[in-house]
């Protein structure tokens, strides 16, 4: 494990399923990590949106609510009795609708801050956003973050060889060390392929998500 024969075979594998995308394709991924790239406010408000409704679900359930969702938004608006006939959520839809109505403060604030930390702070703040949340949309627009959800620290656990790491993790409070193992992960299969750490990461999630990761709990 963690070499770069197992993660580009991981890679092959998951495109070979064609389960290759995030809100994004695993290309357009890359390809945006990669090269700096600005969203407009219509956008950044998609992407609010999809991971929002990402939190909890599979991903093809979230794809397939958020295209639903876009839809109706972009024709009518914000209409929360319209959003909710479809989805029965009220936290949920009460932030999307937020999220449209102010996307373009949301938006023009974000792109205000000067540094990565500064732009996962910002969007730590907006309505429904948590700190792991955060760490997903800032990837989502371009930022080279790592998500640090659950899997991905178990995946650390198993990098550092040490099990007893395990009893560290938390999925809504990061450890530190459980972070610096992750890094450490990264940052070796960053140098392993040569390619963005944001990448890697959602790789490495699809990968547990479908089981072609096996580890234990």
């Amino acid at each position: 494990m963690f070499d770069k024969k197992w993660f580009f075979a991981l890679e092959k594998q998951i495109r070979e399923m064609g389960a290759d995308s995030d809100a994004q394709s695993f290309d357009e991924i890359r390809d945006m990590l990669a090269n700096s790239t600005s969203f407009t406010p219509d956008e950044f408000a998609d992407m609010c949106m999809y991971v929002i409704l990402a939190g909890g679900f599979s991903q093809k359930t979230a794809k397939k609510i958020h295209a639903q969702f876009t839809e109706i938004i972009h024709a009518h608006g914000a209409n929360f009795d319209e959003l909710f006939a479809l989805f029965h959520n009220k936290n949920k839809i009460n932030a999307i609708c937020k999220h449209w109505q102010n996307r373009q403060e949301y938006c023009d604030e974000y792109y205000k801050c000067d540094c990565d930390d500064a732009k996962i702070a910002y969007l730590s703040k907006l309505p429904h956003i948590g700190k792991i949340t955060a760490n997903h949309l800032a990837r989502n627009l371009g930022v080279d973050i790592v998500k640090y959800d659950v899997w991905i620290q178990r995946l650390g656990v198993v990098y550092t060889g040490n099990p007893r790491l395990k009893d560290k993790i938390d999925n809504g409070n990061l450890c530190a060390e459980i972070k610096s193992a992750c890094d450490d992960m990264f940052e070796h299969l960053c140098r392993e392929t040569d390619l963005p750490r944001g990448y890697i990461d959602v790789v490495l999630w699809k990968a547990c998500q479908l089981g072609l990761i096996q580890i234990n709990s």
